[in-house]
């Protein structure tokens, strides 16, 4: 009898023990409930155009992501010089890692708010005295520039075979808002891969000096469909030069688009396009403050000096959007796997070849392409800023 009541002294001491437990867990998630990270973003337009919605959709797949245990707030349409009201916003607002894709100077606001994560998509090469909880990063999209001018060579290729065009009219039309590195480095990589398919390929660029003008981007890509561009594509925030190849695809002329899928608006003459993809970045900065770690250690991609970090086809960083097969030879898709799985494995040096690069601000200034150059070798900035000799032609 003394054992029977030993045991159920023993069976009470652990069942009061356990409710204790049970009251001290839920105790604590009543008075200390689990921490939720605010997220900020700040885009330099508003989140429909084809720049900033590609970080939108990082925005929405953060909340999906994380639910409850996030808040995302966002500040649209913000100029350059009032990026630091949005931030003062934002920063009342109780943020712990802020994003932006604006111009805007946030590396000196950084300082005034040490508890929050700064991540700006990177325009220039960060300075070494940056401050700690300031990040940048960008995604290598000269990959994505050489996968689809992989896909306009085709194109290119057939229309050749099938008589439409001789070797000589084998034009690209560019599209380009303004001569940056990152701009010229795209273009050059699209013409690079058109010329890996079909060696003649030439290319016209024009500039437009705006990154978000539908009314300017169409008419210099009617201009360049005027000069014999078969082919267009670009490096500015609109559908205009996809609408200008879409109402003269009988002419049998086509497009190549950036930021967004752009087949919907040129059902008939879109061939393919490719985007930055900033979700993976995003995600991971954001898993890095929700478990106080430093981000250039838990995000996947090359860490540059001073907080920068870039990645491509390898880290999904840089992706195709849809290829329209209905105008596509069939090989296209194949061919583009085959290219996409060798940038991955980092068998192809878009950079290389029997050309001679001249910089357009300084005529002394010339690369020889011989021997290569790497991208992005040492910053998330593009820094290939030449203009090939005798293949690529700039209008005025």
């Amino acid at each position: 009898m003394k054992e029977q009541g030993n045991t159920q002294h023993s069976l009470l001491k652990i069942l009061i023990a356990l409710l204790l437990l049970a009251a001290a867990f839920f105790g604590y998630r009543h008075f200390f409930p689990t921490r939720v990270v605010t997220v900020g973003f700040i885009y330099d337009n508003d989140e429909t155009a084809p720049y900033s919605y590609n970080f939108y959709l990082a925005q929405e797949t953060v909340q999906k992501t994380y639910q409850d245990k996030v808040r995302t707030v966002m500040c649209s349409n913000v100029l350059d010089e009032h990026i630091h009201l949005a931030v003062e916003k934002l920063a009342a607002g109780k943020c712990d890692i802020i994003f932006t894709n604006s111009y805007g100077n946030i590396r000196d606001l950084a300082p005034r708010y040490p508890h929050i994560q700064f991540c700006q998509a990177s325009f220039d090469p960060v300075p070494k005295e940056a401050p700690a909880n300031y990040h940048t990063f960008k995604g290598e999209v000269y990959q994505g520039r050489y996968a689809s001018g992989v896909v306009a060579g085709l194109k290119l290729k057939e229309m050749i075979q099938k008589g439409k065009i001789r070797p000589e009219e084998a034009k690209l039309g560019f599209v380009a808002a303004f001569p940056y590195p990152e701009v010229i480095s795209g273009f050059t990589a699209f013409l690079l891969g058109a010329r890996s398919v079909v060696p003649q390929t030439v290319m016209y660029v024009k500039y437009t000096n705006i990154w978000d003008s539908y009314t300017l981007e169409k008419a210099c890509a009617e201009e360049l469909l005027e000069e014999g561009c078969v082919i267009l594509s670009q490096h500015s925030d609109t559908v205009g030069p996809a609408i200008a190849c879409e109402e003269s695809y009988a002419k049998d002329v086509y497009h190549v688009g950036y930021n967004i899928d752009m087949t919907d608006a040129a059902h008939h003459t879109s061939l393919a396009g490719t985007r930055i993809n900033w979700t993976p970045y995003i995600l991971g900065a954001v898993k890095a403050v929700m478990d106080n770690k430093p981000i250039e250690k838990t995000v996947a991609g090359t860490v540059h000096p001073n907080q920068d970090m870039s990645a491509g086809f390898k880290e999904n960083w840089v992706e195709m959007t849809r290829l329209n097969t209905a105008v596509l030879p069939e090989e296209a898709q194949e061919q583009l796997k085959e290219t996409i799985q060798n940038l991955r494995d980092g068998k192809v040096q878009v950079f290389r070849g029997d050309y001679t690069g001249v910089n357009p601000n300084d005529p002394k200034d010339t690369i020889d392409l011989r021997s290569g150059f790497t991208e992005n070798k040492d910053s998330s900035v593009s820094s290939f800023h030449y203009i090939l000799k005798d293949v690529v032609t700039v209008l005025q």
